[in-house]
């Protein structure tokens, strides 16, 4: 579990990383302009990067599920071989994903200009500057592309079914505590990253405008890796009662300043 935690944290300070640095000396230097080749390799790193974790989360999905359903053959079913050769396959599974989006996406012609409506280069946005007849090669590796997304979703949810048909039937209250401790964090994690992709790419056109294109594309691309350490990190006994003592402390310093003050 934490070998595939290691890599879910370096796709999200990598997706982040792509997007938020740019955005910062964009805005300090009062200046919106992104070079063409800056743009495609945007567009690649982050499709590379979210198709990666979008596949390790399927694959913790599976680890979680082993681990419960079938704890006795953890071993086997999960050795250190088969976990490097998942996460490899993960990795390359997005590299090649974002190759063919990237190469495909910027061998169309722009006719409609160069401004988009947005904070960094995405793919639905630079083909609505495109050719009205140029994009369907792209929409159809896009569909193929929502097409493998629906499967892994389905996988994941077929998971957590057979892993809450498994919790359900532990005898003791502690035992299932634990357990649905153990897959609660990755679960709320996949809710929230394929609940506000979901909602910024099919969401309906009647409700689209530009300043809510941005505020969901900020849900969708910058939430999700900056609340995943959060999640993953509140199982740790020792985190959290830190935590609780800085909470604590400044709350008592608070108090204290107040009744100073008074």
């Amino acid at each position: 579990m934490y070998f595939f935690l290691l890599n879910l944290a370096l796709l999200d300070l990598g997706s982040i990383s792509i997007t938020v640095p740019k955005s910062m000396a964009s805005s300090l230097q009062d200046s919106r302009d992104i070079s063409y080749m800056g743009c495609a390799a945007q567009v690649f790193f982050f499709s590379f990067l979210i198709t990666a974790e979008y596949s390790v989360l399927t694959i913790m999905s599976y680890d979680r599920y082993v681990a419960i359903c079938k704890p006795l053959h953890y071993g086997t079913l999960l050795g250190s071989r088969a976990c490097v050769h998942m996460a490899a396959a993960a990795w390359a599974t997005g590299f090649l994903t974002a190759l063919l989006h990237t190469a495909n996406t910027f061998s169309l012609p722009l006719c409609k200009g160069n401004a988009l409506d947005q904070f960094f280069s995405e793919i639905p946005q630079i083909l609505k500057l495109s050719c009205s007849d140029a994009y369907i090669r792209e929409l159809g590796l896009i569909v193929v592309s929502g097409f493998l997304v629906f499967m892994c979703f389905v996988f994941i949810v077929l998971s957590y079914v057979q892993i809450f048909r498994a919790v359900l039937r532990i005898p003791s209250e502690q035992g299932r505590h634990k357990a649905f401790s153990t897959c609660l964090p990755h679960l709320a994690v996949v809710s929230l990253f394929v609940s506000t992709a979901i909602f910024a790419h099919l969401k309906s056109p009647s409700i689209s405008s530009p300043s809510l294109d941005l505020v969901v594309s900020v849900l969708y691309s910058l939430v999700p890796p900056a609340v995943n350490p959060l999640i993953y990190s509140m199982r740790n006994q020792e985190l959290k009662g830190a935590l609780w003592k800085l909470m604590a402390g400044c709350f008592s310093k608070r108090i204290n300043y107040a009744s100073s003050s008074l």
